[in-house]
């Protein structure tokens, strides 16, 4: 994706802060007293990062890539009580306290947080039973996990509730990830843990959630922020809310027509956005739509749902192209 061309995903700005500082004020505001950083992919922009942070965090780089478990299993020596693990790469705004006195009512080896989708085909959906080793009912939004199932086809989807990549982990289920070895949270040690009868509780979460793996997904993100600022635990950049939600940085300049777009810090728009994101110094003098503009670029042309990376000039038209 061009926006990580030249840095890991979870630095990737949004309002104006990378993403991963979302995450970290989810843990804060959840009472969490310590946070550990796993990357692999450029992770000396992080290391940076989190010493800046007024927490205890570090950062545990990865020689090699070891997948969400392995690099968790890393850290083992660490983890003699229950933990929590986040993606991340996503935005979210979860009571993650609640989820813990769930995980610790439930007796629960695992506690995972849910979110509802319309189509779930893209991800991993979780089949709920009200009781341990009972049946599945897809009725229910909170209860113990009877099944599994990535990217389901639409005659095969028992549920529209899917895996929001947070975690709550008794440390003896660490012992099953093997030491050394590439390892998956949802593709091996959670259908490992299900197979052996260990209890697995999950429940749906309210509030925001995004994938900003997703590129598209940031435009989301970004308007959901600004259209429930209020009532979200993370702060809001200083600028102006346009009726149809649109937001315009203090420090940005827009003289053109904008249409439900994010114009942030030092960003400019003299010719049009359109359901579009111009992160910070960027100049549209083109017409953008339904685009994604990282920071220090210019886009003088038209572009359609395109994600243009960081110091890029784009000069002719594209259409549906990730430009780097």
């Amino acid at each position: 994706m061009p926006l990580t061309k030249n840095k890991p995903k979870p630095m990737v700005s949004v309002l104006g802060r990378p993403v991963i500082d979302y995450v970290k004020d989810s843990m804060v505001h959840a009472g969490i007293s310590e946070i550990i950083v796993t990357t692999g992919y450029q992770g000396e922009q992080l290391v940076s990062h989190v010493d800046s942070w007024d927490i205890n965090g570090r950062v545990n780089q990865e020689e090699q890539p070891m997948g969400t478990a392995g690099s968790v299993k890393l850290l083992a020596d660490s983890l003699d009580s229950t933990f929590v693990v986040g993606s991340g790469d996503s935005v979210a705004s979860f009571d993650i306290d609640d989820l813990i006195q769930s995980h610790k009512k439930s007796g629960a080896k695992v506690t995972m947080a849910l979110w509802s989708v319309d189509n779930p085909s893209e991800y991993g959906i979780v089949g709920l039973s009200s009781q341990h080793g009972e049946d599945l009912d897809s009725k229910l939004d909170e209860g113990f996990i009877s099944k599994f199932l990535e990217k389901p086809k639409p005659e095969e989807a028992f549920s529209n509730l899917i895996n929001a990549g947070l975690y709550i982990i008794e440390p003896e289920v660490m012992e099953l990830v093997p030491v050394g070895e590439k390892y998956d949270f949802s593709k091996q040690l959670f259908p490992d843990i299900l197979e052996r009868g260990w209890k697995m509780y999950a429940k749906k979460v309210e509030g925001i959630w995004f994938d900003v793996g997703h590129p598209f997904e940031l435009h989301n993100a970004q308007m959901s922020l600004i259209a429930n600022s209020e009532s979200l635990p993370f702060p809001t950049p200083k600028g102006e809310i346009l009726p149809d939600g649109s937001f315009i940085s203090s420090g940005a300049s827009v003289s053109g027509h904008i249409e439900r777009s994010i114009i942030l810090e030092g960003a400019s728009v003299s010719g049009a956005a359109v359901d579009t994101v111009v992160m910070s110094n960027s100049r549209v003098d083109g017409v953008a739509e339904s685009s994604i503009i990282g920071e220090s670029s210019v886009i003088k042309s038209k572009i359609f749902r395109c994600v243009v990376g960081d110091n890029v000039v784009v000069s002719t038209d594209k259409q549906e192209e990730r430009i780097s």
